[in-house]
């Protein structure tokens, strides 16, 4: 009998962030007109890292950070193949993390980007133009760490699917075969879904209207000259 084990918004998420990050990566390479659909695509980003955030405390049993965080612990027994859980085993429990976490910085360093041409993070006024100009180096040296990763996390799937152990469908149905059903995901309410979508599209919402909130003030208009 199969059982629940990745959860409907958790699914979601993954899909749209592998759409996001692949656009986002494809756009920043080509760049030219294409980065307005970048700076776009960033956004959409960083609004589904603060959703995941969230699900990681309001989620089901397995896309809670502290299945993923505990996961790691016991790569002792996953090396002497005495691993047996649902959920991520610890090398997948890893990747999510470096993942996240690279996305994190990159997200962050494009928010505060400025090329010194055109395009300009909606946070960029946080910082001064040097400071703007240093993180836009790491925002664009990020990425070949980004590729890396996600390369590397593409190469232990086609791995998996290989020995028969299918990541690919269980993303899509959410389901494993291999499972007490004691084992089952539970948690991750509609209410806990919509809380965590609406703080994810409030906060995207609040990217959009930084540049505007930043702007630094008009100088005052001077008063006219008399004439006498």
């Amino acid at each position: 009998m199969t059982q629940r084990v990745w959860d409907l918004p958790l699914r979601l998420f993954h899909w749209l962030l592998v759409l996001s990050v692949t656009g986002a990566i494809a756009t920043g390479l080509a760049g030219g007109n294409w980065m307005s659909w970048h700076a776009d695509l960033g956004m959409l980003v960083a609004g589904l890292l603060v959703f995941r955030l969230l699900w990681g405390l309001l989620g089901s049993t397995y896309a809670r950070w502290s299945a993923i965080v505990s996961a790691p612990l016991a790569m002792g027994r996953y090396l002497r193949g005495e691993w047996r859980e649902p959920g991520h085993n610890p090398l997948g429990a890893l990747s999510v993390l470096a993942l996240i976490a690279v996305l994190i910085a990159q997200t962050a360093t494009g928010l505060l980007a400025y090329d010194d041409i055109a395009l300009r993070g909606p946070l960029a006024r946080l910082v001064d133009t040097e400071t703007s100009l240093w993180l836009t180096d790491i925002h664009r040296q990020l990425k070949n760490l980004l590729m890396l990763l996600v390369g590397l996390h593409i190469l232990a799937i086609l791995a998996y699917q290989l020995r028969g152990k299918k990541l690919v469908q269980a993303m899509l149905h959410g389901r494993d075969t291999e499972m007490a059903p004691e084992q089952a995901a539970r948690g991750g309410s509609l209410v806990a879904f919509l809380f965590a979508l609406l703080i994810s599209l409030a906060a995207v919402w609040a990217l959009q209207q930084a540049p505007q909130w930043l702007e630094p003030p008009k100088p005052a208009t001077p008063p006219p000259a008399l004439s006498w």
